[in-house]
């Protein structure tokens, strides 16, 4: 990889308005992620929602849960630490229109009857990640000034 495209993927603005974002969807996607990897928190590990994926016709339903569940538990970490902060929103935001699309539009907007307004949420908050980076206090930050004195 060259230095140059590198720097655009740590790129980010000198601000702390990521920082909240960040923290508050790094601990909400580690917590899912945890749910579907490893059963922790009331859920039901990779082998049950490896099941109910594949009842809802994500197939095959055992590696959507790995695919899904690393993603949010990896990205989570990622967002906390603000290190590649723009893939690991970018991963997350596909991650959340699948959820949004396939589980809970049919639903409505409501959280009440499953809807997809948390999904949204989340999905607003990772586009905008995504597009402005992981701010002031990430490691990002910090990593594009070392790499660009080199």
């Amino acid at each position: 990889m060259n230095k140059a495209f590198i720097q655009r993927v740590l790129t980010t603005d000198n601000s702390l308005s990521s920082l909240l974002m960040r923290l508050i969807a790094g601990v909400i996607f580690v917590a899912h992620g945890a749910q579907k990897l490893f059963g922790s928190f009331g859920g039901y590990g990779l082998e049950g929602t490896g099941q109910w994926m594949a009842s809802i016709g994500l197939e095959p339903g055992y590696l959507m849960a790995l695919a899904a569940g690393s993603a949010e538990f990896f990205g989570g970490i990622a967002l906390l630490l603000g290190l590649l902060t723009r893939p690991a929103a970018l991963v997350l935001a596909m991650t959340m229109l699948v959820a949004i699309i396939t589980v809970h539009l049919p639903n409505g907007l409501f959280m009440s009857n499953n809807g997809y307004e948390f999904g949204l949420a989340l999905l607003a908050i990772t586009i905008a990640l995504a597009l402005n980076g992981g701010g002031k206090l990430s490691l990002d930050h910090k990593l594009k000034d070392r790499i660009g004195s080199l």
